[in-house]
């Protein structure tokens, strides 16, 4: 009897070392091989910011890539939390954000995720309609640029088709909101091929603008001149995104088109 109890008491043993080890390699792993970054599925969640309660409130629905997000701001404001203060220094008003800003998203992208029904539900009831969305569409998502001119006509003509259907899609669920679409700068202008880049996004930029004029109560906010002379002041480290005085440039040039 005490030789099988002292058999089964080795069982346990050995079979609590083996969770203790299998727990622990869990561990290493989450710690060490993932290097503490979030998952892919957590990097693509966006970020809703309330800053009161929608009932009488100006509501603000922000839609796009990561300059919504506000990617490269190490205050994590972006150009919409420095558009808050600029409206808040401007007017009494309370004003509502809703941010679902993701960052890598492309026009395709956005446009589905227009599908979703608490997103449709916050444009239904929402005064302006903040966009950006393009760039990673032209820049290959802040990767090194194509400068194949057929390539780069192909991604703009998916581009206008995807924000067409956009505009239609949030005018189809409001009516009277007024949409801002952000343009894009070029973050390439003091680099080699520099004439070349900067005859793209400004051939970018003006077919969007076109495309904006045919719209009712859409409005096209250029912000190409903004870091065109000094670019690499507006720039975070990565060289692609706006840093916290590129984000500031970009909010009150949004902050002079909206009054209420």
């Amino acid at each position: 009897m005490k030789k099988y109890s002292v058999g089964f008491t080795l069982f346990l043993s050995i079979l609590s070392l083996g969770l203790m080890l299998v727990g622990f390699g869990w561990t290493i792993q989450n710690q060490f091989l993932n290097n503490g970054t979030p998952s892919a599925m957590e990097q693509a969640k966006p970020v809703e910011d309330k800053t009161t309660n929608d009932q009488g409130s100006k509501v603000i629905v922000a839609l796009g890539d990561s300059l919504t997000r506000g990617m490269g701001d190490d205050t994590g404001k972006g150009y919409i939390g420095y558009l808050v203060d600029e409206l808040g220094d401007k007017s009494k008003e309370k004003i509502t954000i809703h941010n679902y800003g993701v960052n890598g998203y492309r026009s395709i992208q956005l446009l589905e995720q227009l599908r979703q029904v608490e997103i449709q539900r916050k444009i239904q009831s929402a005064d302006y309609i903040l966009i950006t969305i393009g760039g990673n569409d032209l820049f290959q998502s802040g990767e090194t640029m194509d400068l194949d001119e057929k390539k780069i006509a192909q991604a703009k003509a998916g581009y206008l088709k995807n924000l067409d259907s956009i505009l239609k899609e949030v005018r189809t669920l409001n009516e009277s909101a007024i949409i801002f679409h952000i343009g894009l700068y070029n973050p390439f202008i003091d680099l080699n091929d520099s004439e070349l880049t900067t005859k793209i996004v400004r051939d970018w930029n003006y077919d969007t603008n076109a495309l904006l004029d045919q719209k009712e109560k859409a409005v096209y906010v250029p912000t190409f001149d903004l870091f065109q002379l000094s670019v690499k002041d507006y720039l975070y480290t990565d060289n692609f995104h706006p840093n916290a005085e590129g984000y500031k440039l970009i909010a009150e040039r949004v902050s002079s088109l909206i009054t209420w």
